[in-house]
């Protein structure tokens, strides 16, 4: 297996786990105030980390140190517009595919940033990613504007800059580094939020901690790892064709927890976004390299 293969397996799997995370944190903030559960969940995700990395601060510089902490505001900027847009949305099928949005947006961000133009295989499997989350979100009559919708869109815009200068920095500052800076930075961020706007319930019952503990564990300290393992090996629109599959196994996912309906709009919808990624991946294999 190639490296670029076993970075975009990484990011495959990556998407797994945040399309789990929406799970664990629908369910938390059930007993937890949105912004405090984001500011608790990154804090402890970072401190299993800093172990692994210690060692690797002496390695690097100050600039290295502000820079990594720099798009560990983005990312606490995104999530928690994210967290307050789950708090106030009723589905989140629906809240999945804009954020996905956020994937389309990276090449098109990275164009004006860093002169990157997107590849032609791009372009040509884009529609089809477009018009399948159309579909997604028309599903069920229609398009419905709502508050929820808003700040999923905000955040999406928030995601699509980071994940950008991640993409930038994870070429020269270490994987576990780079994540355990921005996810502390990140719980930082949340903490404030939570000490300025929320109110803490007096008892928690046990069943949250649980699935708080599945945030941290799963849907953050190893997610955000494999994430920026694979973005360190591949290009940034490749990883970003992957990560659209996140709404998709969310989606899912939902079916199975929260019993949410799968209409025909839906299951058309997620066929043209596999369709987008196997007719990017399937190119980039026959051709051995990205048309320019």
């Amino acid at each position: 297996m190639t490296q670029h293969r076993r970075a975009d397996l990484l990011i495959v799997c990556a998407t797994l786990l945040a399309s789990a995370g929406w799970i664990f944190s629908k369910q938390t903030i059930q007993g937890l105030p949105p912004f405090g559960f984001i500011g608790l969940r990154f804090v402890l995700a970072s401190l299993l980390i800093f172990p692994f990395c210690y060692r690797l601060f002496k390695q690097v510089s100050l600039k290295d140190i502000a820079q990594s902490s720099l798009v560990g505001m983005l990312l606490g900027a995104a999530l928690l517009t994210w967290i307050y847009a789950i708090s106030v949305s009723d589905t989140l099928g629906e809240g999945a595919f804009i954020m996905s949005l956020s994937m389309l947006l990276v090449p098109l961000v990275a164009w004006p940033l860093f002169k990157q133009k997107p590849s032609r295989p791009f372009w040509i499997s884009l529609p089809f990613a477009i018009v399948g989350l159309v579909l997604l979100s028309l599903s069920g009559g229609g398009w419905h504007q709502s508050v929820s919708q808003v700040w999923f869109l905000l955040a999406a815009a928030l995601l699509a800059l980071q994940f950008n200068f991640n993409s930038r920095y994870a070429q020269r500052i270490p994987t576990l580094l780079l994540t355990c800076v921005q996810l502390f930075v990140t719980g930082v961020m949340g903490l404030i939020a939570s000490l300025m706007f929320e109110q803490w319930p007096q008892t928690v019952d046990i069943e949250i901690w649980g699935w708080f503990a599945s945030s941290v564990l799963i849907a953050t300290s190893i997610r955000y790892v494999l994430q920026t393992a694979g973005q360190k090996h591949t290009s940034v629109a490749n990883a970003a064709i992957i990560m659209v599959l996140e709404p998709v196994w969310t989606v899912f996912l939902s079916i199975m927890w929260y019993g949410e309906k799968m209409p025909a709009e839906k299951v058309i919808g997620c066929s043209l976004i596999l369709f987008a990624l196997l007719l990017y991946r399937g190119w980039y294999t026959i051709t051995g390299k990205l048309f320019k």
